[in-house]
């Protein structure tokens, strides 16, 4: 990273990376969580929509009305532009306070048909099935971006003693609503799809409703989330749609 806190990187003719840091990193998390929250509140002319992600925040823009409404521009490339006017935003975005995190409980049936890598997970660690399953209960996730596949929530925050690579060989299908693990990450693929993450077990709940298109994903980024450990009677009582017919591939 520059002197500056921050860097720019050209991604096309109308959209520019913001890089706030490096890592996963709470304080990073902020960081691109402020900026994104002054962006929705302080939209500048030409500002069309961003995109935020582990450390950085995409900007879509309009050039040509960038070059309408700031004064002395034409002397002045894009990019010199939006350097000072982003340099300004960060530094305004820094006193903004974000609203309180939510804490939501996402229930899930660890192992057998619902989680077949559990066990691998436990061997890769030296620990039991059931050790796994607290360990990933106990950790304190944050979900720092959606991305992949709509409603994705790639989450921090898992504890070191449960970190497992992921698959050399990706699966060609896997159940929707499956709960994995990646490296230092966890996740949950809302929808059936591709995927190379170690899958632990499955929530009953529907994690993405196209029908809500105000806010369709149930989890956002910002959010904390505690996975608590239901049985198989449990899991059937709260099924919110039918089962996956998807066999594991």
């Amino acid at each position: 990273m520059s002197s500056k806190s921050y860097e720019l990187h050209p991604m096309g003719d109308d959209c520019i990376l913001v890089q706030l840091g490096e890592g996963i990193d709470k304080d990073i998390h902020h960081r691109v969580q402020n900026l994104a929250k002054y962006l929705d509140e302080h939209p500048f002319p030409g500002f069309i929509e961003k995109v935020t992600s582990y450390q950085s925040v995409a900007i879509y823009f309009n050039p040509i009305i960038i070059r309408q409404h700031f004064p002395g521009s034409q002397n002045k490339s894009i990019l010199q532009i939006l350097d000072q006017l982003i340099s300004e935003y960060i530094t305004a975005s820094e006193n903004i306070e974000l609203p309180p995190a939510r804490t939501i409980e996402i229930p899930v049936l660890y192992g057998g048909e619902y989680g077949p890598d559990l066990g691998l997970v436990a061997e890769h660690n030296q620990l039991s099935e059931e050790e796994v399953i607290q360990i990933h209960n106990e950790s304190q996730c944050l979900v720092y971006m959606i991305g992949f596949s709509p409603g994705f929530p790639y989450m921090g925050g898992l504890d070191e003693r449960i970190h497992t690579p992921r698959r050399q060989s990706p699966r060609v299908k896997l159940p929707g609503r499956s709960v994995g693990i990646a490296g230092g990450q966890t996740g949950l693929y809302p929808q059936s799809s591709p995927g190379g993450w170690q899958i632990i077990g499955r929530t009953p709940l529907k994690m993405f409703n196209i029908d809500n298109p105000e806010n369709p994903s149930v989890l956002q980024a910002g959010d904390n989330v505690r996975f608590v450990p239901i049985t198989e009677a449990e899991y059937a009582s709260l099924l919110e749609e039918e089962e996956d017919p998807l066999p594991w591939q």
